[in-house]
């Protein structure tokens, strides 16, 4: 299923060449984002986040100082929920794929909840010994955020930066490996929908 028209996606690749990142507003429904949040506040609820941490492996550390927010890994067969989100990324993976000759074959999300006091401090989507993040990608869920409420994206991108609102249905796109970025303290719970599109040799899996 196209959710959007060809041309529309030229004109949002075209955007992400030119500034390695793309901001999209109402990217999903209003239908869509009430069960996106609901299912959200469900899982909340199960007390099945866990706090995130930086690195991979046996280089994974918990650190405050760097980052606050608390993750639910997501799995398509099981968050069936989700499903019209992953859609949509399929839908984005193909298109970037045939515009961008990315050879993206693969994704990972989680939900990601910022509770309110928490940041996460300047950073690339890359770990040390694993490129195979692509494009990040976060869906916004926070409905009736307002300004002054905190949390926002900032990009610090070749010759300027540039703060996101993190807008409820608004969606970012941004090349894992040239994008530094942080989210900037948030006075208000903070929820989204983040992850990344990877290249993933034929035979090789990665884990989070």
């Amino acid at each position: 299923m196209a959710y959007y028209q060809e041309g529309i996606w030229i004109d949002w690749v075209d955007a992400l060449s030119e500034e390695n990142c793309l901001v999209v507003d109402d990217f999903i429904t209003d239908h869509e984002l009430s069960i996106f949040l609901d299912y959200f506040q469900e899982n909340l609820k199960e007390d099945d986040f866990k706090k995130a941490g930086i690195g991979t492996g046996s280089d994974f550390q918990l650190k405050s100082q760097v980052r606050g927010d608390y993750i639910r890994w997501l799995n398509r067969e099981q968050d069936i929920a989700l499903a019209d989100f992953f859609e949509r990324v399929d839908e984005a993976i193909a298109r970037f794929n045939r515009y961008c000759f990315l050879s993206l074959s693969g994704s990972e999300f989680h939900m990601a909840h910022y509770p309110k006091g928490t940041f996460y401090k300047r950073h690339l989507d890359q770990f040390n010994q694993r490129s195979n993040r692509l494009i990040s990608v976060i869906l916004y869920l926070n409905k009736d955020w307002k300004s002054g409420d905190g949390g926002e994206l900032k990009l610090y991108l070749d010759d300027h930066e540039k703060t996101v609102a993190p807008i409820a249905k608004r969606i970012v796109f941004m090349r894992s490996d040239q994008v530094e970025h942080e989210v900037l303290e948030t006075h208000v719970d903070r929820y989204s929908l983040t992850g990344w599109l990877l290249y993933q040799p034929p035979g090789l899996t990665f884990l989070a």
